[in-house]
């Protein structure tokens, strides 16, 4: 048998390099044995502070984060304050004053570490014009098509009502804001009057006090579709052999497309998976048999999910 040259023996390292790469992406790792190390607050931490920011390290192959508080400790605890996952390294949250323990543990599909911690932390009573509100919904940055959304904030010890401020220009005419308004609860359901970015801001009070004024959150409301597209190939009432091509023109605002395809009647879908989600603007077609009379069209959707109408129905026949 001849033996094997330099050459080909580079050729099987790099089979049994993708192969290994390849198993790494099937198998994940599991992280039973890993630690998470926590940062902050660190044990028997004293805040003056209604808000603590909860900070750990990563955790190699971690997808999520198990984060629990309970008052006054886990061994003995009276209440669970807080029983989160979350898939960030860091968290914040509103306490009343009192006694509390925090832990930590990592985790992903098939595996998790131990809980790290608990660490002890305290939350003393104080005025409120130190404190503020965390907002909650809509998240910071947000999109939405819908006209009606909900406004949401974290309650403050020793608040009694909330003052919701929303603008569209940052706040710098206070006299010409959106909505301005003291409420009893932490929620309310706002209607956008137009498509444009507001902001949000909420303040506690009391009687006696004001707090500070939460940070700015920021969301947008869209309810504009995109323009249709146009379909490119093939032309209308073409016959072809499988597999048909099928394409349409890219639209600017448009983030994907969904590819509807009927059956001969021109009305019924043409089996369970369409309409197809796309982000490309072109889809080979290789369904059917020959004479099949196939319909087809397109709608293009934006960020905020507002869906366009659709481009006129074209056919073809499957050769």
């Amino acid at each position: 048998m001849k033996p094997y040259s330099k050459y080909h023996c580079f050729y099987l390292l790099l089979i049994s390099s993708a192969l290994l790469s390849s198993c790494d992406a099937i198998i994940e790792p599991s992280i039973s044995k890993s630690t998470v190390t926590l940062e902050a607050p660190v044990n028997q931490y004293q805040s003056t502070s209604y808000t603590l920011n909860f900070w750990w390290d990563q955790v190699d192959h971690a997808l999520s984060y198990h984060l629990q508080v309970v008052s006054p400790g886990f061994d003995s605890p009276a209440s669970l304050v807080l029983d989160t996952v979350i898939k960030k390294t860091t968290f914040s949250y509103n306490f009343n004053p009192g006694n509390y323990q925090w832990r930590v543990l990592a985790q992903n599909g098939s595996s998790q570490t131990a809980y790290a911690g608990p660490r002890s932390f305290s939350v003393a009573a104080s005025s409120i014009k130190q404190q503020s509100v965390q907002l909650f919904a809509p998240g910071n940055s947000s999109l939405t098509n819908q006209s009606s959304l909900s406004f949401q904030w974290s309650a403050l010890y020793g608040a009694t009502s909330y003052q919701l401020q929303i603008d569209t220009n940052n706040f710098a005419n206070l006299n010409a804001l959106a909505y301005n308004q003291v409420l009893p609860g932490t929620q309310i359901s706002f209607n956008f009057p137009k498509d444009q970015t507001y902001q949000w801001r909420v303040r506690a009070q009391n009687d006696t006090a004001q707090a500070q004024w939460s940070a700015i959150y920021q969301v947008t409301y869209d309810h504009s579709p995109p323009a249709a597209a146009a379909l490119n190939a093939p032309a209308d009432k073409s016959t072809l052999p499988l597999p048909v091509p099928l394409s349409w023109n890219a639209i600017a605002t448009a983030t994907r497309y969904k590819l509807y395809v009927y059956g001969s009647d021109g009305t019924t879908i043409y089996n369970q998976s369409f309409p197809l989600s796309l982000t490309a603007t072109s889809y080979s077609f290789n369904l059917g048999k020959s004479a099949d009379v196939v319909y087809w069209t397109v709608t293009a959707l934006d960020a905020a999910g507002n869906e366009s109408p659709a481009a006129t129905l074209r056919s073809f026949t499957i050769q």
